[in-house]
């Protein structure tokens, strides 16, 4: 069968990519289109998955408007040549757009409670939504639940195992500990109104962590001088190595937050809206500690952070709470398949070569 996929984000490839591989690998075409934003398109060479680029997007209210357009036509076009049977994303309104206009199915995955516009301009074209059973919204008749995580797609021990020289690459000796920092640059859609920790605590909790560890800072935007200093140098297809060997994440990301609690790393994330999924990693596995962004919650997740590294046996406490929460977690790559599957069509004998989607559209792994 044929399958769109649509990247929005780089966390959505690294939800995809394991499907790609398992699908591509039974003769089944998969196509991926991506925004060029951030850090996707060097996520998907990294990961050799051809793309083909639908440029970066645009800011303020006309601009995502006019893009919106103009992400619909491309999509519109390129299904067009290749005729998928169904479409996949995460939460994002273009590829169910197409997929309506076309009479295509569209499968949405989605975490986010709070990406409400995203929610109002997808869901209703979308064929099923699907999200963690934690989701705190009901998203309708539409909506299916899971037990488990987006982050169980790519770090679930069935595709993921740590790789020990990574402590090489970032310049760590194998019993030292070392704490990863988080900062975002709150430019999405959805952190209209967020400013996150402020300068001064930042600087607090990078001083007070590394009187027990040290310190790898990873932001999105630029660091104070005195800062930058402690940015992590790495492949960026090799974050999650370190992260599983790692004493503590701490920071601004709900995606590192969970990513972290499914490799076994206590993590501490501040957010005012908070996730369904870190609230039930802190409230069931004590894996995660959420926060607010007020001042007063900012001194007490310095404070949880100094609690949690002034014991050196939390390391292990931490791995073993990891077993619990993958005893109750579903592969949601596993589950993602089964969800696509349901739309192959009925008589078609699949080809174990498969024709070339990189011939037919001249697509490259580079993008177009």
């Amino acid at each position: 069968m044929k399958i769109l996929i649509d990247i929005n984000h780089p966390a959505h490839v690294h939800y995809f990519k394991n499907l790609y591989k398992i699908m591509a690998d039974e003769g089944h075409q998969i196509l991926f289109v991506s925004r060029n934003k951030e850090i996707e398109h060097k996520l998907l060479k990294a990961y050799n998955i051809p793309f083909i680029n639908r440029g970066k997007g645009q800011n303020g209210a006309i601009g995502k408007f006019l893009y919106l357009l103009y992400a619909d036509l491309k999509l519109l076009r390129i299904a067009k040549k290749f005729k998928p049977d169904v479409f996949l994303n995460f939460l994002h309104p273009y590829p169910s757009h197409i997929a309506k206009l076309i009479n295509k199915p569209s499968i949405v995955f989605s975490d986010t409670e709070h990406a409400t516009l995203h929610a109002k301009l997808t869901v209703p074209y979308a064929t099923s939504i699907h999200t963690p059973a934690c989701y705190r919204t009901d998203l309708g008749e539409k909506h299916h639940r899971f037990n488990g995580y987006m982050e169980l797609s790519y770090l679930h021990p069935n595709y993921f195992t740590p790789d020990p020289t990574i402590l090489d690459i970032i310049g760590v000796k194998p019993q030292e500990r070392f704490v990863i920092i988080r900062f975002v640059a709150w430019g999405s859609v959805h952190d209209f109104g967020h400013s996150g920790m402020s300068m001064e605590n930042k600087r607090k909790a990078i001083k007070e962590i590394s009187k027990y560890a040290r310190v790898l800072i990873t932001s999105e935007s630029e660091l104070p001088e005195d800062l930058e200093k402690f940015r992590i140098k790495i492949p960026i297809d090799k974050i999650h190595h370190a992260l599983y060997y790692s004493s503590l994440l701490f920071g601004e990301s709900a995606t590192m937050a969970s990513e972290a609690a499914v490799l076994g790393t206590p993590a501490i994330f501040l957010d005012n809206d908070g996730r369904g999924y870190t609230d039930e990693q802190e409230k069931k596995y004590k894996l995660v500690y959420n926060f607010t962004e007020t001042p007063n919650d900012q001194e007490q997740a310095i404070q949880k952070a100094v609690e949690i590294l002034s014991v050196e046996s939390n390391d292990q406490l931490y791995k073993n709470r990891r077993l619990k929460l993958l005893k109750n977690s579903i592969d949601t790559t596993e589950y993602m398949i089964e969800k696509v599957l349901q739309y192959a069509p009925s008589k078609q004998q699949v080809n174990k070569k498969g024709p070339s989607i990189k011939a037919s559209l001249e697509v490259s792994s580079h993008g177009s």
